[in-house]
């Protein structure tokens, strides 16, 4: 009878520590995009990335727990889920990396007026994977964050915000 109370607090422990740290980070990164003055949908999703994220992990852990899956199905299972989703969303996630990069170094924000690769106009929306500018003739140009981060961006608004953080 004890273990089994035991088994539950140390279930009901996981959940709810990790989902006290999700929603920390949640927070975190939704004042990040806010800040950022990004597109609303971005920290919506950001906040259905990371809780699908909780949800899995703790799924997870509470199975190895508990015992309803083996030790080596287990790691089996989630090597080969692992190297299945890292291989299918190489693009996507670093996409999604370079766009947090984007906004948390303040190097974009809404209304920016920035040059990338031959196209020059104004930053209308940050998204997860991309960014999209109205160029000088009104069409929309829709760039990934991780070419942006990877590539000459000029950003000719935030002069004089991205020269103070390089004083120390």
């Amino acid at each position: 009878m004890t273990d089994i109370i035991y088994l539950i607090v140390e279930i009901a422990s996981i959940v709810a520590g990790s989902a006290l740290f999700t929603e920390a980070l949640i927070r975190a990164l939704s004042r990040l995009v806010r800040r950022a003055g990004a597109h609303a949908g971005l920290a919506r999703s950001i906040r259905e990335v990371f809780t699908l994220i909780w949800i899995t992990l703790a799924g997870i852990i509470i199975l190895s727990i508990t015992g309803i899956a083996s030790e080596f199905s287990f790691l089996t299972i989630s090597g080969i889920v692992g190297l299945t989703a890292s291989l299918a969303l190489q693009n996507t996630l670093s996409n999604i990396i370079s766009g947090v990069l984007l906004l948390s170094d303040g190097v974009l924000r809404l209304n920016d007026s920035v040059e990338y690769s031959g196209v020059k106009g104004v930053v209308v929306k940050i998204g997860l994977r991309a960014t999209w500018v109205k160029t000088d003739h009104g069409d929309i140009a829709i760039i990934s964050n991780n070419y942006l981060v990877n590539g000459p961006l000029v950003n000719h608004t935030a002069t004089q915000r991205l020269e103070r953080k390089l004083h120390f």
